[in-house]
């Protein structure tokens, strides 16, 4: 994991990714699409709280929706208390309806977490990720593959 000093020259999305934090959801609605994710993330130890972090999310959604349009969505909560940034990454083959930009149902879900006051390396982040999912043959693969690994190898290098 990239350390509490950000160099922005050694960075890499794929150093926030791990295996274990991918998912392939058919969850029907948004937030239920949410709560997956949140599980997800408080059985693999990355949360602190893991309510405090879903109502920071739910929050955000409020605000506004992150569907970015292309079938994607990045939500995301920034924190106290935490040291590192993770992604967790849901599949939906199906889609799911989330109020995007675009009208599209989402299918590809990026979820962000970390410190609430390292705002360079957050915005290097969603920088490098919404170049890397603008390639459409990317989203594409990423609708098509059936492994975990498969889906973290394609940010591989990213």
């Amino acid at each position: 994991m990239p350390s509490k000093s950000f160099d922005a020259s050694l960075f890499s999305i794929f150093s926030y990714l791990d295996l274990k934090l991918v998912l392939f959801s058919e969850d029907k609605e948004r937030n239920a699409v949410l709560h997956s994710l949140v599980d997800l993330l408080e059985r693999e130890k990355q949360l602190k709280d893991k309510e405090a972090f879903y109502k920071a999310i739910l929050e955000r959604e409020r605000v506004v929706s992150t569907g970015i349009g292309m079938g994607i969505a990045i939500p995301h909560a920034k924190l106290p208390g935490y040291d590192t940034f993770f992604i967790a990454i849901a599949i939906h083959r199906k889609g799911v309806a989330w109020d995007a930009i675009d009208g599209m149902a989402v299918r590809i879900i990026f979820m962000i977490g970390g410190p609430d006051d390292r705002q360079t390396e957050y915005l290097q982040i969603l920088s490098r990720l919404t170049l890397a999912i603008k390639d459409e043959e990317r989203r594409k693969k990423m609708l098509q593959l059936n492994t975990r690994e498969e889906i973290i190898n394609l940010f591989r290098g990213i």
